[in-house]
């Protein structure tokens, strides 16, 4: 973005600061006019035919539209933190599992949703049915709550499932 002496345009359609045109001007008579009102000439659209500048205060401008991505970050960053991963086992202790329900419970109640993970450890992949009954009874005890969005999976050592609050 050009601003004030920068701008190399003969004439521009120059725009007042309230949102209000000033019709083509010369870029001199522009320059002085924002002088005038205390703001800086802008270009705006330099590939329109005149090129279009508006009278603004830049550094206002540039400071709102920080903040403004400041606050599309924060809001990116809210929906990326709605996963949440519980990893179990499937010689998982009764205590230890409960525990873990409790938890993701207080979590999908609050909307987000959650990957529940089996690891396999050494000859427990040679039974991989024991970590999908184990995520299974996961889902059964959330069930109120929560529906299955995606099926037990196997990748590797890992059986992954992701729960998903009801509507």
């Amino acid at each position: 973005m050009y601003i004030n002496d920068q701008i190399r345009a003969r004439e521009v359609m120059v725009i007042g600061p309230n949102g209000e045109q000033l019709g083509i001007k010369p870029i001199a008579d522009a320059k002085t006019l924002a002088g005038y009102a205390g703001f800086d000439l802008v270009l705006i659209n330099e590939k329109a035919t005149p090129p279009v500048a508006k009278i603004m205060d830049y550094n206002k401008y540039k400071y709102e539209n920080k903040k403004r991505l400041k606050e599309n970050q924060k809001k990116q960053r809210e929906s990326n933190l709605e996963m949440k991963e519980y990893r179990l086992s499937v010689t998982i202790d009764v205590h230890d599992f409960d525990t873990r329900v409790r938890n993701a419970s207080k979590y999908l109640e609050k909307g987000h949703k959650i990957k529940v993970t089996v690891r396999f450890k050494g000859r427990e992949m040679a039974h991989v049915e024991l970590g999908k009954d184990v995520l299974m009874r996961f889902a059964s005890q959330v069930d109120a709550i929560a529906e299955i969005e995606q099926q037990p999976k196997l990748e590797g050592r890992f059986m992954t499932m992701i729960l998903m609050p009801k509507k």
